[in-house]
């Protein structure tokens, strides 16, 4: 069997800043409030009418990370794409790709696993490389939340908290099973899903005829924007965190003092300070830029990944884990020779 690896990385974030005294023009809010509760300073907004659509972005860190690889893109033989935000309801964003990367015919899968989603598409990616039925993979986390949020007061729980951007990553196939992807590992507790969820439009529930007869008789309807307990989403996190990095961990037989670098999802910096105490980690070890971008979702992995790599902060041979919590509920990680 066959390992995989990481050869390429590349991100890509909009122009467009906002910081949290533009949100206060907006909606009842202050920066002290916004920083004290999720440590985000800033996050970049997408202008509409431009190209930083989801796949756009996702495109454009492609790009990148394909370059970095050293490959061509007829290199490429299967395409992950991991959203909760595509372009349409449907098709998925990975068929975009594969259009404007003018890519030949290959596969494309999407990913809606939210928060975790980079992590799951990882997963996947590496499964079809493992067994021999791809050579070389394309992994891209995008999200664009900014066209979606409850703008105001009413929505400013949830609304702070996300940007834009994108993250991509190369995975080919190797035969040194002792450096890449060593093990990923996923879970999912479907009893808390309207904890954190977005429900209309959707078949069982919110449809585009309900919503649009709702607007007609003057009902209003918030079913379109996100929801989310912030306090129960937090309890779980960081007991989910926890848990699934040392499952990845102990399946490797390894223990805490062998991350060389922990890079988790940047849903909010109080998660990750929680986690980098439990685990004893020194700032060096944890990589966090949620305070420049929010949180971007399933593209929050791969745009810190990314930095990361650039700053020389992962070098070869370290062990790097990358965790993930969000909506769902879903969870994982991945262990990483790198």
């Amino acid at each position: 069997m066959y390992t995989s690896r990481i050869i390429g990385l590349g991100h890509y974030v909009p122009d467009n800043v906002v910081t949290n005294n533009d949100l206060s023009k907006l909606m009842d809010t202050n920066d002290a409030w916004i920083q004290e509760r999720t440590g985000i300073k800033e996050r970049r907004f997408a202008v509409k009418g431009t190209e930083d659509t989801t796949s756009g972005m996702g495109i454009k860190a492609a790009k990148v990370a394909i370059e970095r690889a050293g490959i061509d893109k007829d290199d490429i033989d299967f395409i992950v794409f991991a959203t909760l935000s595509p372009d349409y309801y449907f098709p998925g964003p990975g068929v975009m790709v594969q259009k404007e990367l003018d890519i030949k015919t290959v596969g494309a899968l999407d990913v809606r696993n939210q928060c975790s989603g980079f992590v799951y598409a990882i997963s996947v990616a590496d499964q079809f490389i493992k067994t021999g039925m791809y050579k070389n993979i394309l992994v891209i986390g995008s999200e664009l939340h900014s066209h979606g949020l409850d703008m105001t007061t009413r929505g400013r729980g949830v609304s702070v908290i996300f940007g834009d951007g994108a993250g991509a990553a190369i995975l080919t196939r190797s035969e040194d099973d002792t450096r890449g992807i060593l093990s990923t590992h996923l879970h999912s507790q479907g009893e808390h899903a309207e904890e954190l969820a977005l429900t209309a439009p959707g078949m069982g529930t919110r449809w585009v005829n309900d919503i649009i007869s709702d607007h007609e008789a003057g009902v209003e309807d918030t079913s379109y924007f996100p929801h989310m307990n912030g306090q129960f989403v937090f309890k779980n996190a960081v007991v989910r965190f926890s848990e699934v990095i040392m499952e990845g961990l102990a399946q490797n037989g390894l223990g805490k003092e062998a991350i060389d670098m922990l890079i988790p999802h940047q849903a909010n910096l109080r998660i990750a300070q929680f986690i980098q105490k439990k685990f004893g980690l020194s700032n060096d070890q944890v990589y966090n830029n949620i305070m420049r971008y929010g949180n971007t979702t399933a593209a929050s992995i791969p745009i810190a990944l990314t930095e990361a790599w650039e700053e020389g902060k992962i070098k070869e041979g370290d062990t790097v884990v990358l965790a993930a919590f969000g909506s769902g509920f879903t969870w994982g990680s991945v262990i990483i020779k790198w």
